[in-house]
């Protein structure tokens, strides 16, 4: 199973939308796919898909299985929700991560890929989900603080967890082409890092995209025929196309025997210890 994260430096770019749109192209290639609200404690995928889980993290700490906790969402689509109002998932000690790692290690297997929905901003619980997803998505618009963000968020990647590859994703882009904005953004961060970025896909403003959000609808299914759906689709061949290639994966620690792969690295803190 590939791990993908999708991060962005400031809330507001698209996010989440641009995860639970993916996630549903993604699975239109027959592929099962896992969605994780990463948002731990401000959990809002559910919403993008209009469903209301019954279980989430916090339940498998009180006990219930993880199993018990995946919510359907869609052909191919199940939810590990993180729940809302709950600050203790961003915070959990090492008894509970080890709970988690059990849990999720007979997951791994059942989905072809997960797809991280993180939180925003360069908190330590967001890093670490960057840290040990095979791929690094960023989602980059035109805003200026979105920019500085961004390369703060790369910056510390790189020089924490020495990641060196990025995917970026421009979005909301009006009035100016995305391989533009990403043009700009690579030679800034390129100058002053260490680090690989390539652009995975452009969406423009789409005025649907924000109705079919407060409708609690995707594009991807409301207008499956639509331009934008049909750049989800293009990103989403890619990331499939890279992946039946072997597309290589960063590593956060030196000490290779520290890693753990799948699901259960996940929970796992940024140490490589439990």
């Amino acid at each position: 199973m590939r791990i993908i994260a999708i991060s962005s430096g400031k809330g507001g770019v698209g996010k989440t939308t641009l995860s639970c749109n993916l996630g549903i192209a993604i699975a239109e290639q027959n592929k099962r796919v896992l969605m994780i609200d990463g948002d731990m404690g401000l959990a809002n995928v559910d919403i993008h898909f209009g469903v209301r889980p019954l279980q989430h993290l916090g339940d498998v700490l009180k006990g219930k299985s993880i199993k018990e906790c995946i919510t359907p969402l869609y052909k191919n689509i199940d939810l590990i929700a993180g729940g809302s109002g709950l600050v203790e998932l961003t915070h959990l000690n090492a008894f509970q991560r080890r709970e988690l790692i059990n849990q999720v290690q007979d997951m791994q297997f059942s989905y072809d890929y997960a797809i991280i929905d993180t939180a925003s901003g360069i908190y330590e619980h967001v890093l670490h989900l960057n840290a040990v997803a095979d791929e690094c998505i960023i989602v980059l618009t035109q805003d200026p603080s979105s920019f500085a963000d961004a390369y703060a968020m790369i910056k510390v990647l790189h020089q924490k967890y020495k990641l060196q590859n990025f995917k970026v994703v421009c979005n909301q882009m009006k009035g100016m082409k995305g391989e533009a904005l990403f043009i700009k953004f690579a030679e800034v961060v390129e100058r002053f890092l260490s680090v690989r970025l390539s652009l995975l896909g452009s969406l423009p403003f789409d005025e649907n995209l924000q109705k079919y959000q407060q409708q609690q609808r995707s594009i991807m299914r409301q207008t499956a025929d639509s331009a934008t759906a049909n750049i989800f689709r293009q990103i989403a061949v890619e990331i499939i196309a890279e992946n039946a290639m072997g597309g290589a994966r960063d590593s956060f620690s030196e000490d290779t025997s520290q890693k753990t792969s799948g699901l259960a690295a996940i929970f796992r803190p940024a140490t490589g210890h439990a």
